[in-house]
């Protein structure tokens, strides 16, 4: 367990290696889960705000849902989230021609109409966070799903990349440049130099 301030990170993340394979997962972690994207506070703006750049790339279904449920959802154990079509897919979802899901705002934000790029719930995955109900510890842990996430576990052992330096982006999103660099020299102290050791 890695501690910085408040924030509790498992040895998984930066003992593990991962890098996302789209072609193989086709973006299933937009379709599979026990509900859709956790939203913070803040990101319920922002999905308000950039809705009218983004409507026209959903599904039919998902414009649908959205017009019927709303924009965002409350869900009794994720909190905020956003809404699923029937398939589970993500409503914000749009699938390319390769048959691979991927974020509206995502693809918004690549093509300079939002600000936003996506929830950080989705930017930070496979890596999970929760929070203790009664302090302001924050637990950060790497959980990919068994099959859908094996081709990136496998991608990310070829290729020698760790949890943390993939999804360096996201992590620096999160908590900052301070909070990435602390990690990594924690990382490089007492775990690759530990590897290089044996």
């Amino acid at each position: 367990m890695i501690v910085i301030d408040d924030i509790y990170i498992s040895d998984e993340v930066v003992e593990e290696q991962f890098v996302c394979d789209l072609n193989k997962c086709k973006g299933g972690c937009c379709v599979d889960g026990d509900a859709g994207a956790p939203l913070t506070n803040d990101e319920l703006k922002e999905v308000i705000a950039g809705f009218e750049k983004v409507k026209h790339l959903l599904t039919e279904e998902g414009r649908k849902v959205i017009e019927r449920d709303g924009l965002y959802q409350y869900d009794q154990e994720f909190g905020w989230v956003t809404p699923t079509i029937s398939t589970g897919m993500c409503a914000y979802g749009l699938v390319d021609e390769k048959g691979i899901v991927k974020c509206s705002f995502e693809q918004q934000y690549y093509a300079g109409e939002l600000k936003w790029k996506k929830p950080i719930s989705c930017h930070l995955y496979p890596i999970k966070i929760s929070k203790s109900k009664n302090t302001e510890q924050q637990y950060v842990n790497y959980e990919p799903r068994d099959q859908m996430c094996n081709p990136g576990c496998l991608n990310g052992q070829k290729l020698k990349v760790p949890v943390y330096v993939f999804l360096k982006e996201a992590i620096i999103r999160k908590y900052g440049e301070d909070f990435y660099e602390v990690l990594t020299q924690i990382a490089d102290q007492y775990y690759v130099s530990k590897d290089a050791k044996k």
